[in-house]
């Protein structure tokens, strides 16, 4: 293996130019053009085989990104934000094809108001579209996602487009040691697209739901895609234990750090996690027994994981770099679903709102929520949750508005003036 500095659109670049892939229909989009335009460059160069093509608008890309997986080549293609929902109705068509490709999406805050920097309300618009979904937290593990994302989506019990997920800016453009391993290395990983089953021939016609009449085979080809999700949760892990086998890197669903002994957890995803890995280690020196878990897989949802992990646990702070209008966060909302009933004598959780807009947590906010949930685990009772913002943030907020207001008033007082 190489060692190379690359930024997190490097490595997912890099990712896709070790799989080998066929075709790259593309479309630019902040903070995701680098992946395209490092991609674009190799193959004009022709130190990368392949074609890319750039399309009109997202929503081509991915019918595009589909057709061609159906076809039987190795396809990818990358994505953010507005971009990643303006392609949206596709989502559901090429999953419903079945149709086994990879799509980078470099997450980033929806509008409106508009933002150029993280959040996760992108990436989780997607979670219901039959798009598997693998976060990364590193650059090394952009990568390393990207290769392990073409082995589940191509698996013939799977056989589902998959979404590999960073964060915009804070990974995107930040430069971290990456090991690039060995061309040969990665074929033998990931050995050349295998279309059997898949691809569109008049020879031989399948049925692969791009049509049907009436409800009772929609049902039928809906329910079969949530299997095969389903199925992809053994694949990942045996596709994970080969992975370590191959480059000495483990890669499980869902990491825990800290986790044996820890009364409190934090739970989150994505590269602010390493944010609360930190703050875990910190609270530990402190005397705190805190741990961290992160979900690597989102979808299909490593249910048993976490049943694992959050076992014999009193308290739970889940931290959601999202947020659902009229609910609350998704990632709370999911993990609530699986501890519901499962679990005897079940641990107290709470639920935290940070990181919107790319908003940083500070380490002085971990140390709060490990109070809050130390606090809730004591008294047995789960806190309301909460949007992370201090008080100074408040009153700049407060001064804004009153700095609006002004401005608003006097502009009626002059068009007042004129109406005289």
């Amino acid at each position: 293996m190489k060692r190379r500095l690359l930024t997190g659109n490097g490595a997912a670049a890099w990712g896709a130019r070790l799989a080998n892939v066929d075709y790259v229909p593309a479309f630019p989009i902040t903070p995701q053009t680098e992946i395209i335009e490092t991609l674009g460059s190799w193959i004009d160069s022709k130190e990368m085989a392949g074609r890319m093509v750039t399309l009109e608008s997202e929503h081509s890309m991915v019918t595009a990104a589909g057709a061609a997986a159906a076809t039987g080549v190795r396809v990818f293609t990358a994505t953010s934000s507005q971009g990643l929902l303006y392609a949206m109705e596709m989502l559901y068509t090429v999953a419903g094809w079945r149709a086994p490709f990879v799509m980078v999406n470099v997450s980033r805050g929806l509008s409106a108001p508009i933002t150029l920097e993280p959040d996760h309300n992108d990436i989780l618009a997607a979670r219901d579209s039959g798009f598997l979904q693998i976060h990364a937290a590193t650059c090394q593990e952009v990568l390393d996602s990207v290769l392990m994302a073409y082995r589940l989506s191509e698996d013939a019990r799977v056989r589902l487009p998959v979404i590999v997920n960073l964060d915009g800016f804070y990974l995107s453009f930040t430069r971290e040691p990456v090991e690039v391993p060995k061309e040969d290395k990665v074929l033998s990983f990931l050995p050349p697209f295998d279309p059997e089953n898949i691809r569109f021939r008049a020879s031989t016609p399948i049925s692969q739901a791009v049509a049907v009449l009436g409800g009772g085979p929609y049902s039928y080809f809906r329910y079969e895609t949530h299997l095969a999700a389903l199925n992809a949760l053994s694949v990942f892990d045996e596709i994970s234990v080969e992975f370590g086998r191959f480059f000495g890197r483990s890669f499980d669903a869902v990491e825990a750090y800290r986790t044996e002994d820890a009364e409190f957890v934090f739970v989150m995803m994505g590269s602010f996690a390493t944010k609360a890995k930190e703050a875990t280690d910190r609270l530990r020196e402190a005397g705190w027994l805190v741990g961290l878990v992160r979900p690597k897989l989102f979808r299909p949802f490593p249910k048993e994981h976490f049943l694992k992990l959050l076992k014999g646990k009193k308290g739970i702070a889940v931290i959601d770099q999202n947020i659902s209008m009229g609910k609350g966060g998704v990632l709370y909302t999911e993990l609530a679903s699986v501890l519901y009933g499962s679990l005897d004598d079940g641990p107290v959780m709470a639920s935290f709102i940070g990181g919107l807009g790319g908003r940083d947590i500070s380490s002085e906010e971990f140390f709060e929520i490990a109070k809050v949930i130390r606090r809730a685990a004591e008294e047995g009772k789960a806190p309301p949750p909460r949007l992370l913002y201090t008080e100074e943030e408040l009153r700049e907020m407060r001064k804004l508005q009153v700095i609006a207001n002004a401005e608003r008033n006097q502009a009626g007082k002059r068009v007042g003036k004129k109406d005289e």
